[in-house]
């Protein structure tokens, strides 16, 4: 039995699991270079809001339809290859777009078919992905690798836009060529993987009844569906993103400059506090740090919906994406730890679907919320809801509210 490592940081000691940091960090920076230009794309030849709109359709629906099947096969066949083959078809669609970038004439519609492509794609590596990763370290390592993962994410998420933004003044060739490069060599990066622990692929006809397995186990597991529901409902009622630009300009006054450090916010706080996790991992008391952390979410948020100082406003989504960093180590700690490796596939999907869901939703109920009730009160009303919420699950799934260690 491998002892409990002291530090965070020492989960890169592991070959296979800095190739696939390496890979993640990659196919995140790609994935905002990518939507960067997307946008900017359709925009340019449609000048149409509605049709910006349709591609985030288009880009989340394959993954809503085809999240079971997507979960079905990640635990049926070879993950690190469903992610390569996955990668490389994303690369190929970059270069496609490329080509549509360079040729003006051609119309709008083959964007959102490929578009689709991309989407379906990344449906399928995802579960994949989350499915792999307990492969790549020992047991009692699963926290760090997951609070290091995130982190080479939320990284990403930090320089992507920017760089985006950047290439994008180069020429929208330029940026769906380097989205195409950086898919390309996290293919390669993960190609390399030599998973510690999987078994064999399960051979098992595939059936109704095994695609909703997933579900099923989750319903069956208290802390798991606990953690699961508890961060779709956080982020589904406490998410004030989408009122982002409301904000940066009607309320806080700042400019497109301003609005890029709110985007930042978040993300700069995740980082921030994988610093904190990576030197005091969460060894203790687990469930009732997710349940702080979730609470710490919504009063955040409430405090950014009230503020009229943009940098109060900064602290207070600093602070949000910190708590949230939390969560999500708990969460995906629990998810995998709990789950067998024949099962992972298909319960990470359905985990993947979740965290989608509340991002696309939760988008949704800020906007339509602030056009019954402002702005402000759509962000406060939202921050209270999520501390109610927290509050709510500690009745009602008490077994997470108890849990002590992760793993």
């Amino acid at each position: 039995m491998t002892e409990a490592p002291a530090s965070g940081w020492s989960v890169f000691r592991f070959r296979d699991f800095r190739a696939f940091c390496a890979a993640r960090f990659m196919t995140g920076i790609a994935m905002q270079v990518h939507n960067v230009g997307l946008g900017w794309l359709v925009y340019d030849r449609t000048g149409s809001v509605m049709a910006l709109g349709l591609v985030g359709l288009a880009a989340f629906l394959p993954a809503l339809l085809l999240a079971l099947v997507a979960g079905a096969v990640a635990d049926r066949y070879d993950r690190r290859l469903i992610m390569v083959a996955c990668w490389s078809i994303i690369a190929l669609g970059d270069l496609a777009l490329l080509a549509v970038a360079l040729n003006p004439s051609l119309p709008v519609w083959p964007i959102f078919l490929l578009t689709v492509l991309v989407g379906g794609s990344r449906s399928f590596a995802n579960p994949a992905s989350q499915a792999l990763l307990p492969n790549l370290v020992p047991r009692p390592y699963f926290a760090h690798a997951v609070t290091m993962a995130t982190t080479a994410w939320q990284s990403s998420s930090i320089a992507g836009p920017a760089l985006g933004g950047f290439l994008y003044a180069l020429g929208p060739a330029v940026v769906f060529g380097f989205a195409s490069a950086s898919f390309a060599l996290a293919a390669i990066a993960i190609a390399t993987v030599r998973p510690r622990e999987q078994g064999g692929p399960n051979r098992a006809r595939p059936t109704l009844e095994s695609l909703f397995a997933g579900i099923g186990f989750i319903k069956s597991r208290p802390a798991i569906l606990g953690a699961i529901s508890l961060d779709l409902f956080a982020v589904l009622l406490g998410g004030a993103v989408a009122l982002l630009p409301v904000y940066a300009k009607d309320i806080l006054h700042t400019g497109p400059w301003g609005l890029g450090l709110l985007r930042s916010a978040p993300a700069l706080g995740a980082v921030g506090m994988t610093l904190v996790l990576a030197s005091y991992p969460l060894r203790r008391h687990a469930g009732r740090r997710m349940f702080t952390a979730v609470a710490v979410f919504g009063l955040a948020t409430i405090v950014f919906g009230l503020s009229t100082h943009f940098w109060l406003s900064m602290a207070a989504l600093f602070v949000t994406g910190a708590a949230d960093m939390v969560s999500v180590v708990v969460r995906q700690t629990l998810v995998q730890a709990e789950t067998p490796d024949d099962m992972r596939g298909r319960v990470s999907a359905v985990n993947s679907v979740f965290i989608g869901a509340s991002n696309e939703l939760g988008e949704f109920e800020s906007g339509a919320l602030a056009a019954a009730v402002g702005p402000v009160g759509s962000v406060v009303i939202g921050g209270i809801g999520t501390v109610i919420v927290a509050a709510l699950w500690t009745r009602l799934f008490p077994t997470l509210w108890k849990r002590d260690a992760l793993v």
